[in-house]
């Protein structure tokens, strides 16, 4: 089922986020984790490239490995990154070949090593041309795009930010996954922007529950997510012992969710970097 499917045949869609694995032991746990999630019946499930655009096969055979073993629709990610336009066209030729019919389409984080965004020889700059390309290839696919409830690190300002967003839309996108946030108000005064300027498909959240004070707080500075000085306390609080972090998280997480839904959120989008634990226990208690 495709995205644009997904969202129109019901209230609320639920997805999980997971990135190829290193190793063999990283696979095997990966796929314990994988059946574990099945069971909660999610709409689809995606997977990322590595960094810089990286794992771009391995992204492929996951997602093949998704819809074949659990029969879970899967969504690959697909970047601008280091890639020519033909090596594009290649790489979404492969996809189709393996029968992935969602992407999620993004401009991709600087390589390491490089402090901004750069186009590859005969390549494309933005995200909203890399959805046009996808549309024009293959009509019929299913496209995510990225937005930021707190604006992107790169962008000026947050008009801006949302200008390039709904280009991405009018290119043709079929659903919004955000950014993680753990501020819902912020969510709510995005959707609210979104619909002023007339935006009318599926505003899908994207949540990360914390499991690990440290990592969640690399991750944020990445991204540009505020952690809300009341949550980021008790966790500096608890901060030499993981188990009192992982149950601060995730039940924040609960609340976060259970607020959402009350507000008629059309999705959540659970970044669960490869493990199901949390998730298990936030699906338990919202569901």
């Amino acid at each position: 089922m495709r995205i644009k499917e997904i969202y129109a045949n019901k209230s609320f869609g639920l997805s999980f986020e997971i990135f190829p694995p290193k190793t063999e032991k990283g696979d095997a746990s990966l796929r314990e984790h994988l059946t574990r999630l099945a069971k909660h019946n999610p709409d689809f499930i995606s997977c990322t490239y590595g960094a810089g655009g990286t794992t771009q096969d391995r992204t492929i055979e996951l997602c093949e490995m998704i819809q074949t073993q659990f029969e879970i629709p899967a969504t690959a990610h697909f970047t601008c990154v280091g890639s020519s336009k033909s090596q594009l066209n290649d790489w979404l030729n492969r996809a189709q070949a393996h029968g992935i019919n969602n992407i999620m389409a993004l401009r991709g984080d600087a390589p390491a090593g490089s402090d901004s965004f750069q186009v590859a020889e005969g390549g494309l700059q933005y995200a909203n041309e890399l959805v046009e390309l996808i549309r024009g290839r293959f009509p019929d696919t299913g496209i995510g795009v990225a937005g930021y409830p707190e604006k992107h690190p790169e962008a000026p300002d947050f008009d801006t930010d949302l200008e390039n967003l709904i280009r991405k839309i009018d290119a043709g996108a079929d659903a919004v996954f955000t950014q993680l946030f753990y501020d819902n108000e912020s969510f709510f005064r995005f959707c609210d922007r979104l619909v002023q300027k007339n935006v009318t498909i599926p505003i899908v959240a994207g949540i990360m529950p914390i499991t690990e004070f440290a990592r969640i707080k690399r991750i944020t500075g990445m991204c540009g997510a505020i952690i809300p000085s009341d949550l980021a306390n008790q966790l500096e609080a608890v901060q030499d012992d993981k188990q009192a972090q992982f149950e601060i998280g995730v039940e924040f997480a609960i609340g976060q969710c259970q607020e959402l839904i009350a507000a008629g959120v059309q999705g959540i989008h659970f970044y669960v970097l490869n493990k199901s634990e949390a998730c298990e226990r936030i699906l338990d208690a919202i569901q």
